[in-house]
């Protein structure tokens, strides 16, 4: 299996850079969680001087065998529908990254459709989809283990470009059910607390998205619910849920900042976190998604989100709407006045 040589940011410079920004014309602790923010990106590049340079989305495209048992609201072709949209710059993300400069690019880690090749695609494909949870574990170990090393090489790659910062976004009809078990499995949170709507499940399909789900725990329980990270994102994850794992921990090993948007992301993130503790540090949680299991994960990963916007998308839409915040958090260090260079009294 891969190795990553994950470590916490060295805290030696912590007290400097905590003391540029409390040397800034404002009162101490008025900038609230940009200070906080300032201070982690500072310590994740070890400078006083950061810079966000060549901003990444990427967003994570796979299928899930257990779509077609009625997990979801929508069917499952909308996968590689939404690709071809993300493709042509007609999603809420591409918009949204426009909006923010940040550059977009789709992984084709197991979407069930063949696509042509594209500029802003990258064909990273395991797989025609998952197998189906419902009835045995989704992927093979060694699936899993050559998603986690696709995600990974994909990272390598930007961060030998001079990419400091990326963001995770991801696509995959039945994704928010593969989520919910990941978190159920790993936080011990009850499931049915969390499992949500998703795509916009009315009473009747939340019921029944619930059952499936209690069936596939059950499955994994009587088989002797291994609880080990991998484990358990094999069991039950798709591969670009596995893909996201790989590159979030190849971008913490490259000291990179991640932008980690919502609950499929953050099921993504909560299993690179129980291999690697130390991925946490290079975090910024975007956003509190409305999905409930969301919650738990936040919990599990001790993390306070930027915005609470209600957004349930996905597709890294919350990523890319709090690098706003990011970019400003850098920039108040970089540019704001101190007391003594703006010669007013502090």
């Amino acid at each position: 299996m891969h190795s990553f040589a994950i470590t916490a940011p060295d805290r030696g410079m912590e007290n400097s850079l905590k003391h540029k920004v409390d040397r800034k014309t404002k009162p101490p602790g008025a900038l609230g969680q940009l200070e906080t923010l300032a201070v982690q990106i500072g310590l994740i590049q070890q400078t006083l001087s950061p810079s966000l340079d060549r901003p990444q989305m990427l967003v994570f495209a796979g299928d899930h065998g257990a779509a077609k048992a009625g997990v979801s609201a929508s069917p499952q072709e909308v996968t590689w529908q939404m690709v071809g949209n993300f493709l042509n710059g007609g999603a809420a993300i591409n918009v949204f990254c426009r909006a923010s400069g940040i550059a977009l690019s789709v992984v084709d880690a197991g979407v069930a459709h063949d696509f042509v090749t594209v500029d802003g695609l990258i064909d990273a494909k395991i797989a025609h989809g998952t197998a189906s949870y419902l009835d045995q574990p989704a992927m093979s170990a060694a699936q899993c283990a050559e998603a986690v090393g696709r995600g990974a090489a994909i990272v390598r790659q930007l961060a030998a470009q001079g990419c400091r910062v990326v963001g995770f976004g991801e696509m995959g009809i039945g994704n928010t059910a593969a989520a919910s078990l990941i978190t159920h499995a790993l936080t011990g949170v009850a499931l049915a607390d969390c499992v949500g709507r998703g795509t916009g499940l009315d009473d009747a399909g939340l019921a029944r998205k619930q059952a499936l789900l209690a069936q596939a725990a059950g499955r994994w329980q009587a088989a002797g619910g291994d609880a080990a990270p991998l484990a358990v994102l094999a069991e039950f994850g798709g591969f670009e849920i596995a893909m996201m794992a790989g590159a979030m921990l190849a971008a913490a090993e490259a000291k990179m900042v991640l932008l980690i948007d919502g609950f499929i992301v953050g099921a993504a993130a909560l299993v690179a976190a129980r291999l690697e503790p130390a991925l946490v540090d290079y975090c910024v949680f975007c956003h509190r998604s409305a999905e409930p299991g969301h919650r738990a994960q936040l919990q599990a990963l001790r993390a306070e989100p930027l915005l609470d916007l209600g957004l349930r998308l996905g597709e890294g839409t919350g990523a890319a709407l709090a690098f706003p915040l990011v970019k400003a958090a850098v920039a108040f260090l970089n540019e704001m006045a101190s007391f003594e260079s703006a010669g007013v009294a502090g």
